[in-house]
C-alpha cells in the first residue's frame, strides 16, 4: 500500500492568505495524525501574478507557524540536508529543493506538462485551439447577452480539418491546448468533507490545459504534479470544487488513479459574504502586525470549519492537542464565519498564559511604535517599569497592539478639570482633605514596602466605610481619567515619588 502523502502548493503572489494558512494547517495536522509525508511545492506558472520575494516570504511564514514539511522547497540548506539529496533551486536562488520527486517548482517542469498535453491530444482527449482573444471575447459577449454560461464553442475542434490544423502548427500560429470534455456524462466522486458529489459534464467547459506561452494552467499542472509526486489526499478550498470534474476527467484520460479530495468550507465575513481584502485584513502578517500571537492565530484558524465533535466544548488547543484531535471527517460543509471577536478572545487567553518576561519581550516592539512611549521620560521606559504596566494590563489585553493605549497616564503627564476630583456631592474642602489624607498615608510607606498589597490594605483602612470619598479623588489625581485600573495598581506602577507629585498637584487644583 502506498504511503499517505499530502501537499501544500501555494502561488507566490505576495503573502500568506489566512485561508491558505488554514489549508496548510489542516495539511500539517492530517499528516502528523496519520504519519503521512508532507510536501511543499510552488505553483508559479501564472507569471502575471508572480511577486518577487514571495516564495521566500511564504516559506518564512510557514516556518513562523511551526509547520514543518518533509520534502519540497526550503530556504535553509541545513534543514533540507536532513531529508534527502539537496539541490539549489534554479528559479529561486537561495532556496533549496530536497526529495526524490523534484523539481518542486512548476516553472521548472514545463517539458513534463507539454509531454502530457501532447499525449492527451494524440489520444483524442484534448485538441489544439487557434482562436484569437478577440473571437473569444466576442463569443463571451454573445453568450452573456443570451444569458448563457460562458463556454468555448469548440470551433477549432469541429470546424478545422486535420490539414488546416497541421498547416497552422507548421506555420507556428499561436495556439493553446484544450481539454475535450466528454458530453452527457455524470462525474461522481466521494469528497472526504462533502460526501458524494455529482457533476454533469454538459456544464463543464473545455478548459485550456496548455497556454500559448508554453505554460500550463493550474488544471493540467496540478494533476500531473499530484500524480507524479504520489499525492494521495488533496486538501483545498471549496472554490476548487467546480474544477474537480475537469481534474477527474484528466486522471481518467491519462489512465491514472485520482487522489482523495477534501474541499474545505469557504471563509466568510460576518455578513456571510466571502472573506476578501475589500472588507478587511486577509494576510496572516496583518494579524501578527496587530499583536495577535502565533499560537492564538493557529488555534483560531483551526476552528474555522472544524471542531473535535462529541460534545466537546474545549476551545483553546495546543498544537499537540490539535494533532491528537484533528480529523478531516469533522470538517464542516457550511461556510466558516471569520469572527474577529472570537479571535480577540482566544488571543487574550494566550496573553494571560504568558510569563511577565515573555509578555515584555513580545510587547516591547509595540510600545516602541507609540508616540506616548517614545516621548516618555527615561525612567518610565525601563524594563522594570514596563513589566509593572504589563502586569496591570495583562488580564485586559485582547492584542499586543493595545499596550498602553488606555493607560497613557503611565507614560505622560496628565491634565484634567478639577471637577473630576470630586466624588458625588463632596465639597472642594472635603475633596482636598481626602487627598491630603491619602498623601499622608502614602508618605509613610517606605520604598521597599511600596507593593500592590500594602497599598491596597493601607488605603482601604484609611478609607473606612466611605471608600468612594477617598478612592475616587485618588484615582482621578493619578490618572486624570474616569475609568482606569484601581488606584492601588496605578500608584504601585507610578512609584512613590510620581504618585505623591500627582496628588500634590491635585491638592493645588
Amino acid at each position: 500500500m502506498n504511503k499517505t502523502r499530502v501537499r501544500f502548493a501555494p502561488s507566490p503572489t505576495g503573502y500568506l492568505h489566512i485561508g491558505s494558512l488554514r489549508t496548510v494547517l489542516y495539511d500539517y495536522l492530517f499528516a502528523k495524525k496519520s504519519g503521512a509525508d508532507f510536501i511543499l511545492r510552488v505553483e508559479d506558472t501564472d507569471r502575471k501574478r508572480y511577486v518577487p520575494g514571495s516564495v521566500e516570504k511564504l516559506i518564512e511564514s510557514l516556518e513562523w507557524a511551526g509547520l514543518k514539511w518533509d520534502e519540497g522547497i526550503f530556504t535553509q540548506k541545513e534543514i533540507a540536508d536532513d531529508r534527502a539529496t539537496v539541490t539549489e533551486s534554479v528559479s529561486y536562488p537561495g532556496t533549496f529543493e530536497a526529495g526524490e520527486y523534484g523539481p518542486y517548482v512548476q516553472s521548472e517542469r514545463l517539458e513534463l506538462y507539454r509531454k502530457y498535453a501532447e499525449e492527451l491530444v494524440e489520444k483524442g482527449h484534448a485538441y489544439y485551439c487557434f482562436c484569437m482573444p478577440e473571437r473569444l471575447e466576442e463569443l463571451r459577449n454573445q453568450q452573456s447577452a443570451a444569458k448563457q454560461a460562458p463556454m468555448y464553442d469548440r470551433y477549432c475542434l469541429t470546424d478545422l480539418s486535420q490539414e488546416e490544423i497541421n498547416k497552422k502548427l507548421k506555420e507556428e500560429c499561436p495556439h493553446v491546448i484544450r481539454l475535450k470534455v466528454p458530453k452527457d456524462e455524470i462525474i461522481e466522486f466521494e469528497d472526504v468533507v462533502r460526501g458524494k458529489v455529482k457533476f454533469n459534464t454538459n456544464t463543464t467547459d473545455d478548459q485550456v490545459l496548455l497556454k500559448s506561452d508554453g505554460f500550463p494552467t493550474y488544471h493540467l499542472a496540478v494533476v500531473v504534479d499530484d500524480h507524479l509526486m504520489n499525492i494521495t489526499h488533496v486538501i483545498r478550498g471549496e472554490e476548487w470544487l467546480p474544477s474537480t470534474p475537469k481534474h477527474i476527467i484528466l486522471y481518467k484520460a491519462l489512465g491514472w488513479e485520482p487522489p482523495k479530495f477534501a474541499h474545505l468550507p469557504l471563509l466568510l465575513n460576518p455578513d456571510k459574504t466571502k472573506l476578501s481584502k475589500r472588507q478587511g485584513d486577509v494576510a496572516v502578517e496583518d494579524y501578527t502586525a496587530k499583536g495577535y500571537l502565533k499560537e492564538a492565530i493557529i488555534n483560531f484558524v483551526a476552528l474555522l470549519g472544524w471542531n473535535p465533535g462529541d460534545g466537546e466544548t474545549q476551545e483553546i488547543f495546543s498544537m499537540e492537542e490539535l494533532i491528537e484531535k484533528f480529523d478531516l471527517s469533522r470538517v464542516h460543509k457550511a461556510g466558516a464565519v471569520f469572527d474577529i471577536k472570537k479571535l480577540d478572545w482566544i488571543n487574550s487567553e494566550y496573553i494571560k498564559r504568558l510569563s511577565l518576561d515573555e509578555l515584555h519581550e513580545k510587547a516591547l516592539p509595540f510600545f516602541e511604535k507609540k508616540d506616548f512611549y517614545i516621548n516618555a521620560p527615561t525612567e518610565r521606559k525601563t524594563d522594570e517599569y514596563l513589566k509593572k504596566v504589563l502586569a496591570i494590563e495583562q488580564e485586559r489585553l485582547a492584542k499586543l497592539s493595545e499596550v498602553g493605549e488606555s493607560n497613557r497616564f503611565f507614560f505622560q503627564d496628565i491634565d484634567y478639570a478639577k471637577e473630576l476630583l470630586k466624588w458625588k456631592e463632596s465639597s472642594e474642602e472635603d475633596t482636598k482633605a481626602s487627598l491630603q489624607k491619602t498623601k499622608d498615608v502614602l508618605e509613610k510607606i517606605s520604598d521597599s514596602d511600596w507593593t500592590r498589597e500594602n497599598l491596597q490594605n493601607l488605603l482601604m483602612e484609611a478609607a473606612g466605610e466611605k471608600r468612594g470619598d477617598l478612592l475616587w479623588p485618588l484615582r482621578a489625581s493619578l490618572t486624570g481619567e474616569q475609568k482606569s485600573p484601581s488606584p492601588f495598581e496605578v500608584a504601585w506602577v507610578l512609584g512613590k515619588d510620581e504618585s505623591l507629585k500627582r496628588i500634590g498637584r491635585a491638592i493645588e487644583k
